[in-house]
C-alpha cells in the first residue's frame, strides 16, 4: 500500500503539487540525515548545519523530480538520497575546496556521486558515546584499533558498512548503490563485519 502511495505521490509532485513533495521528503527525512550525518566531513562541525543541507536538498529535489524517469535503476529513495549526496558534496566543496583546482583531492567522493564515510567517522560510530574517564581510555583504544582496521579495507567494503549499518539500507539497496549483485553486496558485508569483530576481540 505504501509502495502505491508513494508512485500516487511522485505522480501528483510531478504535476507540481508541492504538498505532495513534501510528504515524500518528509517520509525519508530521517533516512536522509543519518547520510548526512555521517558523510559530513568532521572540519564543518559548527559551520553547517545538516538540517541546512536537507533543505537544500529538498530545494534541489523540486527543479529535479523529472530526472526520477531517468533513473529507472533506481527506488525513488535511492533517488533522493542521491540527490542529497551531491548537494552534500557542493556542500564540501564550497566551504572545503574553495580555490583548489581538483576539489577531489580534498573531499573524498563516492562512486555514485555521494561522498565516502571515512575510517574515522565509521570508527566513531562504531564505539558510540563516551561516558566515565576509564571506559573513554577503553573506548579510544578500541576506536584507534577499529579505525587502523577500516583503513585497511577496500574503499567499497567501507562502504558496505556504512550503508547497511548506519544509513540502514537493506542488501538489495546497497547492491543498487554500488553496482554490485546482491550475493557480492552480502559477501563484502558479511566479510568486513567478520575482520571488525576480530579486531574487537584481540
Amino acid at each position: 500500500m505504501q509502495e502505491l502511495d508513494t508512485e500516487s505521490l511522485i505522480h501528483d509532485a510531478k504535476d507540481g503539487d508541492q504538498a505532495a513533495l513534501a510528504v515524500l521528503f518528509e517520509r525519508y527525512r530521517d533516512r536522509l540525515r543519518r547520510m548526512v550525518d555521517l558523510r559530513m566531513d568532521q572540519r564543518l562541525n559548527g559551520r553547517v548545519d545538516p538540517s541546512d543541507v536537507l533543505q537544500e536538498a529538498f530545494i534541489d529535489l523540486a527543479a529535479r523530480l523529472k530526472d526520477f524517469e531517468r533513473k529507472g535503476d533506481l527506488s525513488f529513495f535511492l533517488w533522493l538520497r542521491l540527490v542529497t549526496g551531491e548537494r552534500l558534496l557542493q556542500v564540501h566543496r564550497r566551504h572545503l575546496a574553495a580555490g583548489m583546482r581538483d576539489a577531489r583531492k580534498e573531499v573524498s567522493i563516492g562512486q555514485d556521486g555521494v561522498p565516502n564515510a571515512s575510517s574515522v567517522l565509521l570508527a566513531g560510530q562504531l564505539i558510540g558515546p563516551l561516558t566515565s574517564a576509564a571506559e573513554k581510555v577503553i573506548r579510544a583504544e578500541t576506536r584507534a584499533q577499529l579505525q587502523a582496521t577500516l583503513d585497511k579495507l577496500d574503499d567499497i567494503d567501507r562502504e558496505v558498512i556504512a550503508l547497511r549499518h548506519f544509513e540502514e539500507l537493506s542488501n538489495l539497496e546497497v547492491a543498487a548503490v554500488l553496482d554490485l549483485s546482491p550475493t557480492a553486496a552480502s559477501n563484502r558485508y558479511i566479510r568486513a563485519i567478520k575482520r571488525l569483530k576480530e579486531t574487537l576481540n584481540q
